[in-house]
């Protein structure tokens, strides 16, 4: 999970920006004159984000052939009942996001599935899907990987992983995020290769070997490769886009067992450089492979919108439907998972905090559990979106 700096344009992003008054109040103030888009949020003050019934959010998308779910990988959810109601209620699919390398493994022999089999038997318990997050990343690796793991044991050190890891949740994961992240363009490498010790000590085979190690182990989970920074009409995005889609012909030219790709979706809120033809167009490249896509990690950074929460919840919510609405028309994409579920939990609080102090407000429910118009916003786009 790695978020992308790059800050989007969505015309919609503004609408329905509460009263003339309030706008009139804005107007005085800094946040207007950085936007500088009074007259866009003027006339886009009514949107509506109307909702028919109450029905939680994954039966919504299970009507159209989609699943939802989220991630809920801190300790909370052992915890607090009040998280673990909200899951059962909105969430087809839980994914525990902390099957990670350096929550795993605290000595180079040890691992420590105490976490990850609690979340295996909860999601039995209450009939979730679950997917694995991830078993290949070039960061969360422990503190004694820099000084244990080099070009002769790294291959070694891998295959151990995956085969202890998948092999342990074998005929239990909807799917894994097998490699994630490894696309970074402004590392200068050919390709558009990210810089890691994977890439150093196993060369770029590494994201195959690992596809079909986890395959032979878990030969019935959906496959997927993962990555952030796609979303936007801006250089540094596009040509990410570009070498993701180099990465993704590759591998499927050469065999191997990949199955989806998942899109991270971490947005920025006042972002403003949203192109919705450019993503169909890259969605529609990936489909056209025979690889279905995920939304993997959806949230939405409120970080430098507004104060006031009226107004910040309705550019959030405008945000959500504006990009699921485009992503949702390509049938290739089978699900949408958010990245945490209530504002009470989200990594967001910690590592991309408001400079007001206020809480960040990110995601489908607030602190309290209880809906709010970006739940409103994902629900509308499952309503809207065509059937798979």
């Amino acid at each position: 999970m790695k978020i992308n700096h790059l800050l989007t344009r969505r015309r919609a992003l503004y609408l329905g920006l509460g009263s003339l008054a309030s706008i009139g109040t804005l107007a005085t103030g800094k946040w207007i004159s950085d936007w500088q888009d009074n007259q866009v949020i003027a006339a886009n003050q009514n949107r509506s984000f109307h909702v028919v019934g109450s029905t939680p959010l994954k039966e919504r998308a299970a009507k159209k052939g989609l699943i939802y779910g989220a991630d809920c990988g801190s300790l909370e959810l052992q915890s607090q009942t009040e998280l673990q109601a909200a899951v059962i209620q909105e969430c087809a699919m839980l994914v525990p996001g902390f099957l990670k390398w350096d929550m795993l493994r605290p000595q180079p022999n040890t691992f420590d599935f105490t976490r990850g089999d609690w979340y295996m038997n909860f999601a039995q318990k209450n009939q979730l899907l679950t997917r694995g997050h991830t078993l290949v990343w070039y960061e969360s690796l422990p503190r004694w990987f820099k000084e244990t793991v080099n070009k002769q044991n790294a291959r070694q050190f891998l295959e151990e992983h995956i085969k202890r890891v998948a092999g342990r949740y074998a005929g239990k994961m909807h799917s894994w995020d097998v490699v994630n992240e490894a696309i970074n363009v402004p590392d200068g490498l050919a390709n558009g290769w990210r810089k890691s010790p994977w890439l150093e000590f196993l060369g770029t085979d590494y994201i195959d070997l690992a596809f079909r190690l986890t395959a032979e182990v878990d030969p019935q989970a959906l496959l997927v490769y993962n990555d952030y920074g796609l979303d936007y009409d801006t250089p540094e995005d596009e040509a990410k886009r570009t070498a993701v889609l180099k990465l993704l012909e590759r591998l499927k030219s050469q065999g191997t067992p990949i199955h989806a790709f998942g899109m991270q979706s971490h947005l920025s809120a006042h972002e403003t450089r949203f192109n919705p033809q450019k993503l169909r167009n890259f969605f529609r490249d990936i489909a056209s492979l025979g690889l279905k896509i995920m939304i993997t990690e959806l949230d939405v950074i409120d970080r430098k919108l507004p104060q006031d929460i009226d107004i910040r919840d309705r550019i959030v919510a405008s945000v959500y439907e504006d990009y699921l609405s485009v992503a949702l028309d390509e049938k290739a994409v089978i699900a949408v998972i958010t990245w945490g579920l209530s504002d009470r939990y989200t990594w967001l609080s910690e590592f991309y905090p408001r400079a007001d102090k206020f809480p960040v407000r990110p995601l489908p429910l607030d602190n309290k559990m209880q809906r709010k118009l970006a739940w409103n916003a994902i629900a509308r786009a499952f309503d809207h979106a065509p059937k798979r």
